[in-house]
């Protein structure tokens, strides 16, 4: 039996491209911004543009699925398992510069910590569906947790380090790694239609590094042009767990995952940059090491090994977004606001020989928008909480922001034939795949 691997989430294969609300409004195109928080994700050298201790926590609210049909005109549809997936994907990030904490000999240094899902699936199609022996549910509740420190060398060059430390946790999710599938009543398999499950958890570290170059500035010393460069190292996962027909075990199994190495380069300019207005302009490219998925044998504790070759390909992604924000507004004083949109194409890896239901990857489009709001000095958020109103104080915020985007992602068609899977019924996965995804993210920031 094949033990659990990723399905399709945002992005290209079980890539997560979505891990700010300000980040997904400009479609990802945020590495060479990362003057927020969720820099720990998006580019940790940008730490070193964050004054004092500051913190974001945030959620995304899925929605939409796969549409399937059949040669023969027999349709289903996959999903999250409900309207909006639950739990949640969500994210939390907090950096501090350690002049802040009293550490006036590293004025130069800062540190962070996050919990991201860079990679995950949660996905469920019926005990009815066509190919229901290939799977009829899925989850990967795969958690980043990135120690990571940002150093500022000059005023143009910072660079940053980092741990991804993938684990699961028991409180969230399933806790591990599961597939659900139906027996096709093929040879050494269970009577047709009993329900089996392969799940295996593991934890697996790798690491990243990064730059922000700011080759330009404005008078007051913000930059018009940033160019940021970011690596994330392969990380491998030994997937170990059990083999269940009809919740019984049947075997211990096991196999290997490897999250593959991503390399991220982008440039961002200011063409306004003054006391009143910011507008910005990024362009981001990701290149994703998808080869690192040759296979994923599944060994058995009875001594079998079942064999699926994958193959994929590397895979580009590219990514534009632009934000405009009001500082100060004449309407609301005391408050910035940011108009945001963004735009990414990203590649699948996923050749036609190795697509499977868990998987159903293509080419891919995302639009996006949103909007920032940042309360502070002698302003009031939702009009109860001052923001800044203790000034000089340790314990009460400088600032308080919200941040809000949506996201249309739009698979390309995909007709399927000739593809190949070791426990489905011959054939059953061949057809049309039709995806459409909504992402609605959400994020409070409060800075200190």
């Amino acid at each position: 039996m094949i033990l659990v691997f990723p399905a399709a989430v945002f992005a290209g294969a079980f890539q997560v491209f979505d891990h700010s609300a300000s980040g997904t409004a400009q479609g990802g195109a945020f590495a060479a911004q990362a003057d927020d928080p969720s820099a720990i994700y998006f580019n940790p050298a940008g730490m070193t543009q964050l004054s004092g201790i500051q913190t974001s926590v945030g959620t995304l609210l899925l929605g939409g699925g796969t549409n399937f049909t059949s040669p023969s005109g027999a349709t289903t549809r996959g999903d999250f398992g409900g309207s909006v997936a639950s739990p949640p994907p969500s994210n939390f990030y907090l950096t501090a510069n350690l002049k802040s904490l009293g550490v006036a000999a590293l004025e130069n240094l800062s540190v962070g910590i996050g919990v991201v899902s860079p990679f995950g699936v949660l996905y469920r199609y019926s005990n009815d569906s066509p190919f229901a022996t290939a799977v009829t549910s899925q989850s990967l509740p795969l958690m980043d947790i990135k120690p990571t420190l940002a150093y500022k060398v000059n005023d143009q060059l910072s660079v940053g380090l980092g741990a991804d430390i993938y684990t699961f946790a028991s409180f969230w999710g399933t806790g591990q790694a599961v597939t659900k599938f139906n027996s096709s009543g093929g040879p050494g398999l269970p009577p047709p239609g009993t329900l089996m499950e392969v799940n295996g958890g593991d934890t697996a570290a790798g690491f990243n590094v990064s730059l922000l170059y700011t080759p330009l500035r404005n008078a007051d010393g913000r930059p018009l042009v940033n160019v940021g460069l970011v690596y994330r190292s392969q990380a491998t996962l030994h997937l170990d767990g059990q083999f269940l027909a009809g919740g019984t075990r049947v075997s211990d199994a096991s196999t290997t995952l490897v999250l593959p190495q991503v390399f991220t380069g982008g440039i961002a300019i200011w063409p306004i940059r003054d006391a009143a207005h910011e507008w910005k302009l990024e362009l981001d490219v990701d290149h994703t090491g998808w080869s690192s998925m040759r296979n994923l044998d599944v060994h058995l504790s009875t001594g079998g090994t079942i064999p699926f070759p994958q193959n994929w390909r590397n895979a580009y992604t590219f990514k534009i977004g632009t934000e405009y924000k009001w500082l100060d507004p004449a309407v609301l004083p005391d408050w910035d606001i940011a108009l945001r949109g963004g735009y990414w194409h990203s590649q699948t890896p996923v050749p036609d020989r190795s697509f499977t239901p868990t998987v159903p990857d293509s080419d891919q489009q995302a639009i996006s928008g949103g909007l920032g709001l940042l309360c502070k000095g002698g302003g009031r958020f939702l009009g109860l909480i001052p923001c800044g109103a203790a000034e000089g104080s340790s314990f009460w915020p400088k600032g308080i922001g919200i941040d809000l985007a949506y996201q249309l992602i739009l698979y390309e068609p995909r007709t399927v034939s000739g593809s190949a899977h070791p426990v489905a019924i011959p054939g059953v996965i061949d057809g049309t795949y039709q995806t459409t995804w909504h992402v609605g993210s959400l994020n409070l920031r409060v800075n200190f």
